[in-house]
């Protein structure tokens, strides 16, 4: 079991959370994320891009002088790439960059990735992350007195809450809900903030049907 210590808006550990690490994969699997990360990454590729080639640009295809005895070089037509105005030589054409990964290993990517940020001691949960009005100053105190100085993904059940507000005025803060948090967004940051509650919600949801991974002891 690991155990996660869950902080008071001051900073101070007031209890933690109990994670069993064969639900999340046993031990960190840096192929599988590596899988899940440039899949994650290739996706968000729009593949749209698009030039003109020499057979998409107007003019003649008309020879413009004799091959030989000009004295010059060979020239063909006026659509060549090598004219001002011809068509690009190996033109882009849409193309889809999308990778496919079986279900199962898309979500255990995810639960992987919180386990890799468990391990390393970068899960900061607040146990009550409650603002009457939005307040960037005030979120930004709660980061430092949890030791957050580097990127973040705060990770709320509600992005457009008070707390949410006041985080995402925040450069280093990645903002996301807790029931989106993927690989891609847990390692581009360095810590996930989250508040116990919604942590505790998404890990139940995120288990439901899950056998323990198998270690060596089994």
């Amino acid at each position: 079991m690991i155990d996660i210590p869950v902080y008071d808006a001051q900073g101070k550990q007031v209890g933690s959370v109990k994670v069993d690490e064969k639900l999340l994969g046993g031990e960190v699997n840096p192929v599988l994320l590596k899988l899940a990360f440039n899949r994650y990454h290739a996706n968000l590729r729009l593949g749209t891009s698009k030039t003109k080639g020499r057979g998409e640009i107007e003019g003649s295809t008309r020879k413009l002088f004799k091959q030989k005895h000009t004295g010059g070089a060979r020239r063909g037509a006026i659509r060549t790439n090598i004219m001002k105005g011809g068509g690009r030589g190996h033109a882009k054409v849409p193309h889809s960059w999308r990778k496919d990964m079986p279900d199962k290993m898309r979500r255990l990517a995810n639960r992987n990735a919180v386990l890799a940020k468990a391990v390393d001691g970068e899960i900061k949960l607040v146990d009550t992350l409650k603002f009457d009005k939005p307040s960037t100053k005030k979120f930004q105190d709660i980061l430092e007195a949890l030791k957050v100085n580097r990127s973040a993904l705060v990770a709320l059940a509600d992005t457009r809450s008070h707390e949410a507000r006041s985080a995402a005025n925040l450069n280093s803060v990645h903002l996301t809900r807790i029931d989106q948090i993927n690989v891609f967004n847990l390692l581009n940051n360095r810590f996930l903030v989250a508040e116990r509650s919604a942590f505790q919600g998404w890990l139940d949801k995120a288990i439901v049907g899950v056998k323990p991974a198998k270690t060596e002891a089994n």
